[in-house]
């Protein structure tokens, strides 16, 4: 049997199969991108695609209704294949791979956001040095009265110029070191690493070549995001920035270890992360730099305790099952080339280090962004993504502690719920008296509503609480043209008709929904909560409140307040940090001192595992609602009527 996937905009996609395969697991062998934020569990109604032709044997499910039914859309999820067939995959199903809205590293904001951490990290003490040097060298040509062999004559040139004792030349040189002197006529640039007495080779090329490149990668659940830069000046050569190719293995990382389990499945997602996302981004930096890959002399990684084992197949099931204890918290001595990286193959590949099971690398390196191990303040550092990872401290003590806020943040269990791609709705404005709202989409100004992403999300229910449209339960208790109740008295409300959005379809949001994102703010509070509560203090101790991650750029602050889903100190100690982890990465690629100071701070961190806290599901039940049953922690969170 053969089924075809006709995808918009890409070439069709054909491949073989037997009678009774899954067709969402067909797609994930054929390298065709359809988003299943649950993993194909079919609760999140995402994996949409319409049968052409053909026969699929299909579940029934409640995200289909009749009348699309019969338009051919089913779940890719709860299809067998049960013939030939051909089946569309719609834009939006794969616009996560191409058109995820990531963090403008190029914006002014966000260029001034990153210069600033790296100077106070340089003001903090962290010296922006290492140990990578780019020498020039010209040697006499060889000759019947001057038979040196290549190596010694190499060795000789090194020696003369940096004054070392040992040089060390890897076989991935060695083997090109003939052909390169003599296209060269002995006049060549060699890269590598100096280290005491000791200068390793690492790369040969043209005297013109002068670049020795760094590559910082933050991997997110995700999203990935990196930037190239020059180890000599620190200057940044190129940015680039992806969806993380594993999503269509599940939103958050529970499915994708539970995923990663299954025969081939660590290999799959592997291969999902190195050779689906940060190859090609790699790749397009290298040529927007106009360097050579193998110009790449070291790659620095910020990324949670799961990624970090599935970027490095190592096996991720531990960290999930009691007492989560992972495979590694550091790694040292990783190589590109024991990844098949396209850099340098002795290009060293530093891993910001675990803290626990899940608070990963991408915390620590957050944490050395942030400076508040430099500070006397007492800060709060929340990186809020699939998974919210929570930093509390000062100079003196840090704690931590993490909770799954599952996929709502990006769009998962919310009906007409989307990641952050063109069409979501980013944020709403609400007026108090008609309730007619002002949406603001992603993308192009004119592009018609497709769905609502997670920063969306908080405003609406924000602004439907503000407004008195909804109760502190999230139970609708206002009527108007736009609530409508089903046929069981469900409320909705309705942002967009479905003549006025993009799929044709209308766009709305429900109690079921709000009930889903209420228990993830729910989730994200009460770990904020709890870990106050450990180490007897409250909200009204914290100085500073830095927000990274890739919904905190566009989130409202006062309106994460309002629902209860931030703590409620003033406005002003809430600052917006950027891609922390990217920015820790950054100084980790470029500073010996700095990933010695991150490996410090993972090693003197004190971790709270709240599956185990005693208090923890006491204060996610209280943090369920509007803002909170305990209205004494939110004074200045007032609905107004």
């Amino acid at each position: 049997m053969k089924v075809t996937f006709q995808i918009q905009g890409s070439a069709p996609v054909e491949i073989e199969c037997n009678a009774g395969d899954n067709l969402l697991e067909l797609a994930r062998r054929a390298n065709v991108a359809i988003d299943a934020p649950c993993s194909g569990n079919g609760s999140c109604g995402k994996c949409r695609v319409q049968l052409l032709s053909g026969e699929l044997e299909s579940v029934p499910s409640r995200h289909i209704t009749p009348e699309e039914y019969e338009a051919g859309w089913r779940l890719s999820c709860n299809c067998k294949v049960a013939g030939d067939c051909t089946v569309l995959v719609p834009d939006i199903a794969s616009a996560y791979q191409s058109r995820m809205k990531t963090a403008d590293l190029s914006s002014p904001e966000e260029v001034a956001i990153f210069q600033e951490t790296q100077e106070q990290l340089k003001e903090s003490g962290i010296a922006f040095a290492n140990p990578f040097l780019s020498l020039e060298l010209t040697m006499a040509e060889p000759s019947l009265e001057d038979t040196m062999p290549d190596n010694e004559r190499l060795t000789r040139a090194i020696r003369e110029q940096l004054e070392v004792e040992t040089v060390e030349i890897p076989y991935c040189v060695m083997e090109k070191l003939a052909s390169t002197l003599r296209r060269e006529r002995f006049h060549v640039r060699v890269k590598g690493e100096k280290q005491g007495n000791t200068f390793r080779c690492m790369e040969i090329t043209g005297a013109q070549d002068s670049v020795i490149a760094g590559c910082a990668i933050d991997i997110g659940t995700t999203t990935v995001t990196m930037v190239l830069v020059d180890l000599t000046s620190g200057k940044i050569l190129a940015k680039g920035s992806s969806g993380n190719g594993q999503i269509r293995y599940g939103a958050d990382v529970i499915n994708r270890i539970i995923q990663q389990a299954k025969p081939g499945g660590r290999k799959s997602l592997q291969d999902a992360i190195i050779k689906e996302t940060l190859t090609p981004i790699i790749a397009n930096l290298c040529r927007s730099a106009g360097i050579s890959a193998r110009s790449i002399l070291r790659l620095s990684v910020g990324a949670n305790t799961t990624m970090n084992h599935l970027f490095v197949g190592v096996d991720a099931e531990p960290v999930r099952m009691e007492p989560y204890i992972p495979s590694f918290f550091s790694w040292e001595g990783l190589k590109a080339g024991d990844l098949k990286l396209p850099a340098n193959p002795l290009a060293p590949v530093i891993i910001a280090p675990n803290i626990g099971s899940y608070v990963g690398g991408d915390i620590t390196a957050g944490t050395l962004a942030t400076g508040l191990w430099d500070s006397d303040e007492m800060s709060l550092f929340i990186d809020l993504g699939t998974n919210g990872e929570i930093v509390f401290g000062n100079r003196d003590f840090m704690m931590s502690c993490a909770c799954s806020a599952g996929p709502a943040f990006e769009g998962g269990d919310i009906s007409c719920g989307m990641r952050a791609t063109d069409g979501a709705i980013e944020a709403c404005v609400l007026d108090k008296d008609t309730m007619e709202p002002t949406l603001t989409i992603v993308g192009d100004p004119e592009q018609k509503p497709v769905g609502i992403c997670g920063s969306g999300i908080i405003d609406i229910i924000s602004e439907l609480f503000r407004c008195g449209v909804i109760n502190a339960k999230g139970l609708f208790v206002r009527e108007g043209s736009r609530v409508r109740r089903d046929e069981h008295g469900m409320g909705r409300f309705v942002l967009a008709a479905p003549e006025e959005s993009e799929t044709g379809r209308e766009i709305s949001i429900n109690e079921v929904d709000i009930d889903n994102f209420i228990r993830a703010k729910g989730a994200i509070f009460s770990a904020i909560h709890t870990l106050l509560e450990a180490v007897d203090m409250d909200s009204s101790m914290i100085d500073r409140v830095y927000v990274a991650g890739g919904i905190g750029s566009g989130i409202n602050m006062k309106n994460s307040v309002n629902i209860g889903m931030l703590p409620d100190v003033e406005l002003e100690k809430f600052r917006y940090i950027g891609n922390s982890s990217l920015s820790g990465a950054y100084a980790m690629v470029m500073s010996d001192a700095a990933v010695e100071k991150c490996t410090q701070l993972a090693t003197n961190m004190t971790y709270l595992e709240l599956s185990t806290h005693p208090g923890y599901m006491d204060n996610f039940v209280a943090a369920c609602f509007l803002p909170h049953t305990d209205a004494r922690l939110f004074p200045n969170s007032r609905q107004e009527v």
